[in-house]
């Protein structure tokens, strides 16, 4: 990794903004037409800042991390910008009350934010500060396929293969096994062979439930199966590890990188898929990546593929980004695709930068 330049945290600043999704998400336990995000801005003293954008799941959140952002700056104002020495820093800070949740959370995009302005003073991509360089990383395209009627899933399907996307995500969690698999069936009618079909319950069920959805699930093609019971329940994701011919995918609730130890060390999954939010910002991914690696296991983004593209650039066992579009509206330059890939952009910091008038547009009420 380039040794980083030398820079001072001066502020935080934090703005909270509803973007509307192109597509409704329909997932088990909820039903997303807006998307709740919270920018973070970390300034320096010598003129630098960097950017971050945390999904908030819902408006009330972003205020809250926002304060919490607040505490931050106070502990780390005038400290050197040095993210793996700040997150020890901040997580003694926040000892008693845990860092768990928003505390995390805004965590999380502090330290992003950091990294982002160390890379952008080093004129580099952040890819590259890390060790590695810009390249095209293949996506699946996770907008819309929610919990919707078979026509609107089939006519969803087609559309989501624009920019030659080679997978898609299907959400599940119907009342019963029979939908479920009617709607798996109607989404791989419309994707031309080749196409992979990953599917998610959001942890919809029992594990008996999901034993006999996951039996059904192995005659029917699909990539993997992500979160099918409580994301903690690491012995039921073991005995479906177990019992199950297609692979088990979980990871997006890690709460830091020991949760996805413990995880591996039960052998509750196939695949994983931090998310950046929760692993903890970019000083907690680099750590989970190096689990991965120890434990032979290929490892996905979840959300946030501006930057989660870059990380995956420097992944030894990287496997899938999950491509979104909900922050594009308020961003300068968003992620082309092409032929199921994303370029890691080749400018310096992760390529995050808000476009104002936007912003201003979608700001929080």
């Amino acid at each position: 990794m380039t040794t980083p330049p030398r820079l001072t945290v001066r502020s935080i600043r934090a703005t909270a903004v509803e973007v509307p999704m192109k597509r409704v998400l329909g997932t088990s336990r909820a039903s997303l037409r807006v998307a709740p995000i919270l920018l973070v801005d970390v300034e320096t003293e010598e003129g630098i800042t960097g950017h971050a954008w945390l999904f908030c799941y819902v408006p009330a959140a972003a205020a809250a991390i926002a304060s919490l952002l607040v505490e931050v700056e106070r502990v780390v104002k005038g400290e050197r910008v040095a993210p793996v020495d700040l997150w020890a820093s901040l997580s003694k800070r926040f000892t008693l009350i845990g860092v768990q949740g928003i505390v995390r959370m805004a965590m999380a995009g502090f330290d992003i934010a950091c990294w982002d302005a160390l890379a952008i003073a080093a004129g580099l991509p952040l890819a590259t500060l890390l060790g590695g360089a810009p390249r095209k990383i293949r996506a699946y395209n996770s907008n819309g396929l929610g919990l919707m009627p078979l026509d609107k899933l089939a006519k969803e399907a087609e559309e989501l293969l624009e920019g030659g996307f080679k997978a898609v995500k299907l959400r599940l969690g119907h009342a019963t096994l029979g939908e479920d698999i009617a709607a798996v069936r109607a989404v791989r009618a419309k994707l031309p062979a080749g196409i992979d079909l990953m599917v998610d319950y959001n942890q919809a069920l029992s594990l008996a439930d999901a034993l006999a959805r996951g039996r059904a699930l192995d005659d029917e093609g699909v990539y993997w199966i992500e979160e099918p019971v409580r994301h903690d329940d690491y012995a039921a994701a073991a005995t479906l590890v177990r019992e199950l011919r297609t692979p088990i995918q979980i990871g997006e609730n890690f709460s830091q990188p020991h949760a996805m130890e413990t995880a591996l060390a039960a052998n509750a999954c196939d695949y994983v898929m931090p998310d950046l939010e929760r692993i903890g910002g970019v000083t907690g991914w680099q750590r989970a990546a190096a689990l991965a690696q120890a434990h032979g296991i290929e490892m996905s983004s979840h959300l946030f593929p501006e930057v989660s593209a870059h990380l995956l650039a420097v992944t030894p066992t990287a496997h899938w980004l999950e491509y979104v579009d909900w922050a594009a509206p308020i961003l300068e330059e968003s992620l082309g695709v092409a032929d199921g890939a994303v370029q890691v952009p080749d400018r310096p910091g992760n390529g995050l930068q808000w476009n104002q008038g936007a912003v201003a547009h979608y700001r929080m009420k």
